[in-house]
């Protein structure tokens, strides 16, 4: 009986003598990273001196059939290409995964099997793959409001750096101005290159830089015609433009007309004046600086001396020609009346030396006569 219960003791001592030289210790039991990054599962095992490690695997805890169980990376397809493992057959068992997807995340863990007994790790490292979620509040800013860049992740504060418009943003917190507008995203510091999502910021505010484009510039001549456009930067845009005129000594302003450009025609002497636009938007609202249009009076005046001018340049130049055309004129009547005059008076004393031969031949002449 004494020989059988030292057998027994004898065996329980070896037993416990190998099962105390074995062990496998995770470094981070517990780790968290960025979709896409990779990791390092840091592991060390031991095992009783004079064994000979043989087969070494990672697995990953699943259910199957509603049982936790066990399943080697090898029989996932999804691990393929993917997984590197850094370890040996003496004490590293060291595993890296490579292009981390949120499913990879679960429980890991080791085995190893020697010449004679094999043990797997009692306890496990849990991986938690997560993304990075940008977020902007509030949700509409204006210009001069406090603007808060919030990034969102499940890893316990990691460094976090943000970029605008791929740009480094110096701080996630800021006074927005109209500049601010643009798309945000953030990154964990060293794997920029695996960042969230862009969110947009758009940042509101009025009218601002208002200005008057005059389509003609210096003095507007009476009945001529000129277009006034206002323009301006705002978000949103402007949805409403007001045109006033103010007289030159006058304080008051006349509303005379609204929309993005006033179109005046016909231009009369009381158009002179100031100018200014009016633009607002829901946000708000600003005026342009004054132009002034200015419409000559003189110029009816100088259309007038013009056409006077024309006239006796008319006048002078024509004059001497209407003169020498009627003197040309009168000369060739006068010649003309001359001419049908002579032939007159052939003609009559003609008939009558034909009529006093035929009294002398008829001897019918008085002495009266031939004497004449």
């Amino acid at each position: 009986m004494e020989k059988i219960t030292a057998v027994v003791v004898l065996l329980i001592l070896k037993s416990g003598t190998v099962s105390a030289g074995w062990s496998v210790t995770f470094e981070n039991p517990n780790i968290c990273a960025i979709k896409g990054s990779s990791v390092d599962f840091r592991c060390t095992y031991n095992y009783t001196d004079g064994e000979t490690v043989t087969k070494t695997a990672w697995y990953k805890g699943a259910f199957k059939d509603k049982i936790w169980t066990r399943v080697r990376l090898s029989d996932f397809p999804s691990y393929d290409n993917r997984t590197e493992y850094h370890g040996d057959l003496q004490h590293n068992c060291s595993l890296a995964i490579h292009e981390l997807q949120v499913n990879d995340s679960g429980y890991y863990y080791f085995r190893f099997d020697t010449n004679k007994f094999g043990q797997r790790s009692k306890t496990s490292v849990y991986l938690s793959v997560t993304g990075l979620s940008a977020e902007v509040h509030p949700e509409q800013v204006r210009a001069g409001d406090k603007v808060t860049l919030e990034c969102i992740t499940q890893c316990q504060s990691p460094s976090i750096v943000w970029f605008k418009d791929g740009l480094p943003l110096a701080k996630p917190e800021f006074r927005a101005q109209a500049e601010d507008s643009g798309t945000y995203f953030c990154a964990v510091k060293g794997q920029e290159s695996l960042h969230s999502d862009p969110v947009a910021l758009d940042v509101q505010y009025p009218p601002t830089n208002v200005s008057i484009d005059v389509s003609h510039s210096g003095s507007l001549a009476l009945g001529s015609s000129v277009n006034l456009t206002c323009s301006s930067a705002a978000n949103p845009a402007a949805e409403n433009y007001t045109w006033y005129r103010r007289a030159s000594s006058s304080s008051f302003l006349l509303l005379v007309g609204s929309g993005e450009v006033l179109s005046l025609q016909s231009l009369e002497a009381s158009h002179t004046g100031l100018y200014l636009c009016q633009v607002r938007n829901s946000v708000g609202e600003d005026n342009a600086t004054e132009v002034l249009l200015t419409v000559d009076r003189n110029d009816i005046n100088r259309v007038i001396l013009f056409v006077g001018i024309g006239l006796k340049v008319v006048i002078v130049v024509l004059l001497p020609l209407v003169v020498i055309w009627a003197g040309r004129k009168t000369c060739k009547s006068a010649v003309n009346n001359k001419e049908h005059s002579h032939d007159y008076e052939n003609v009559s004393a003609s008939q009558e030396n034909k009529k006093f031969k035929d009294k002398i031949k008829d001897k019918t002449v008085t002495q009266k006569e031939m004497y004449v």
